[in-house]
């Protein structure tokens, strides 16, 4: 009994952290968000009888039936249309995309007949939807299943656009983003699906959401500055574990948002190590870092600089199908250590 005792104390002093991956933490974050709220439904292909391309909608048909889990035809345009509709009607759809590379049949309803519309009405009409599924590279798709879009959907006034890493950004930006009045293009990364990582008690509970448009920095460090999202803020903590072994301290965030994009914190970071790369999986041409390279340099961090800021990003070519040849075209482990050491003069 006193074993029993010092269990109980011990488990009322910390918190205990359970193991989630990063498909489960979407699952329960919809989960929770369909059991809050019946106005929010999820329709998209295969997410109902087949429990997801990925999985991600799992166990969801079953719990909430054929009216709130939705499988559609093949037609992007059609499905993305029908949201946009039920959003103005006062529902609050989740539209699944297999992946946004198919968004492109549908962006029309995503730009001029979601992101627009609130400000076209003068604020009468809300639109709160969310477009989520698998962005950026995959293993072994070849170019029209490996796009990143993240840049194309930031570039739009009226989305918020949202990029998360790790479970606990999965978790409760996809919460953030169903209770938003906004339309929110959610950026998932099929890679990152079966990755687990250890959640909190209070990341756990049915009402935890992360604030929209806020970065977070994932490890603390003096001599530069690591700006990343989705899976490349994981290949940034690696790199800085390997370079923190050669006596450089790298300061990693993880923007977790791309519209509107937390410049304070990349500034406030810029500021304490005086360096900065960025890191992303997509294009270099008016990528995100290019777009925080410019916010950088038009702002009060540029004069912290001690060193030209640079990009590590995708390679700037129609993704390859050959394996070898995909891995020279995406940011590997090794390019961000050889950038930190070129901008550092090392």
């Amino acid at each position: 009994s006193h074993f029993l005792s010092c269990l109980v104390e011990f488990s009322k002093t910390s918190p205990a952290a359970v193991q989630v991956n990063v498909r489960d933490a979407l699952n329960q974050a919809m989960d929770e968000e369909l059991e809050r709220d019946e106005r929010v439904f999820l329709l998209g292909e295969e997410v109902a009888q087949y429990d997801g391309a990925y999985k991600v909608s799992r166990g969801l048909w079953k719990k909430y039936g054929d009216k709130r889990i939705i499988d559609t035809p093949i037609t992007e345009m059609g499905f993305a249309g029908i949201a946009v509709g039920a959003a103005f009607a006062g529902l609050r759809p989740i539209c699944e995309f297999m992946t946004w590379n198919f968004s492109m049949q549908a962006i029309d309803q995503v730009i001029n007949s979601a992101a627009k519309t609130y400000y076209m009405s003068a604020g009468a009409q809300p639109v709160p939807i969310v477009f989520r599924g698998p962005n950026g590279s995959s293993a072994g798709v070849a170019a029209q299943h490996s796009q990143c879009f993240a840049a194309w959907y930031g570039h739009c006034p009226g989305l918020k656009v949202v990029s998360p890493w790790n479970s606990e950004d999965a978790r409760g930006l996809l919460k953030a983003a169903i209770r938003d009045n906004n339309p929110v293009v959610f950026l998932e990364n099929e890679l990152m699906y079966g990755v687990p990582f250890d959640l909190s008690e209070e990341v756990m509970h049915k009402d935890f959401v992360l604030p929209i448009g806020k970065a977070k920095v994932e490890r603390q460090g003096t001599h530069i500055t690591l700006v990343s999202h989705s899976r490349c803020v994981g290949f940034c903590l690696d790199a800085a574990a390997v370079l923190a072994k050669e006596g450089v301290e790298c300061e990693v965030v993880n923007l977790r948002t791309i519209r509107p994009l937390d410049v304070e914190t990349i500034e406030a970071s810029v500021m304490k190590t005086g360096h900065l790369v960025t890191v992303e999986g997509g294009w270099p041409q008016y990528g995100v870092g290019a777009e925080i390279c410019a916010r950088i340099m038009e702002g009060p961090a540029f004069n912290y600089l001690d060193a030209p800021a640079v990009r590590v990003t995708g390679v700037d070519i129609p993704m390859p199908y050959a394996k070898i040849l995909e891995d020279h075209s995406v940011p590997q482990i090794k390019d961000i250590i050889f950038t930190v050491k070129k901008v550092l003069n090392m």
